[in-house]
């Protein structure tokens, strides 16, 4: 692929833009600098240097974010930042977007693509793909509670039981609860269900993924595809 044509891609901006960047020599791959625009390069592993900061090409964005609370997962929020702004330009440019959404006070595993098909494989309740949160209750949580939440319970708009995948008190006021559908504030709506009531709410793993303990909060990964 022409080395215009890569930027343009990665969402490095227009057409013209990218044109000006390696006329100013701001892309670099392997410490040597880029100046012909139709230059063809082998994406397959290409790793360029744009301006001064290492890019990975992908033909296709996949990205874990560490959500931080006080952010939305909407790229027109209303009373909070949208996680579009802990991302940098080339991300935003590219329209990615969330793959489900988290509240704006739950933390934790959130990914992004732009990717239509693939937000459609990991959203669609078909195809079962399982997340994890990590659940702090007010309240102790009972034997009781786990047994119903693993039976199912039902909810206000919906007359068909939902049940946890999997449900494991940790401790006391702490619930590990695995979903494979995502319902709106499911989680909150599932726990209050059994009355009991959600202080804290993160996402710990979605798919095969786990959020990776030294990624903090507010940054991001890029994740190298996802298995078919």
């Amino acid at each position: 692929m022409k080395l215009s044509q890569i930027l343009f891609s990665q969402g490095f901006g227009t057409r013209r833009v990218c044109f000006g960047m390696i006329d100013a020599g701001l892309v670099r791959h392997e410490g040597r600098v880029l100046d012909d625009p139709h230059e063809d390069l082998d994406t397959d592993g290409l790793v360029l240097t744009v301006e001064g900061k290492p890019w990975p090409f992908h033909a296709k964005a996949l990205i874990l974010l560490h959500k931080p609370a006080g952010f939305e997962c909407s790229q027109k929020p209303k009373h909070h930042p949208s996680v579009m702004t802990l991302l940098p330009p080339p991300l935003r440019n590219r329209g990615v977007q969330p793959i489900g959404r988290l509240d704006e006070d739950t933390t934790g595993l959130l990914l992004l693509t732009e990717d239509g098909t693939l937000i459609h494989k990991l959203t669609s309740p078909k195809h079962h793909v399982p997340k994890v949160y990590e659940v702090g209750c007010k309240h102790p949580i009972s034997d009781e509670q786990v047994e119903r939440l693993l039976a199912g319970v039902v909810l206000d708009d919906d007359p068909q039981p939902v049940k946890a995948a999997a449900c494991e008190r940790v401790s006391e006021h702490h619930l590990r609860l695995t979903l494979t559908e995502g319902k709106y504030h499911q989680v909150k709506r599932m726990v209050a269900a059994v009355s009991n009531r959600v202080e804290t709410l993160h996402r710990s793993s979605f798919g095969h993924l786990v959020l990776p303990p030294d990624l903090p909060a507010g940054q991001w990964r890029w994740v190298d595809g996802w298995p078919k």
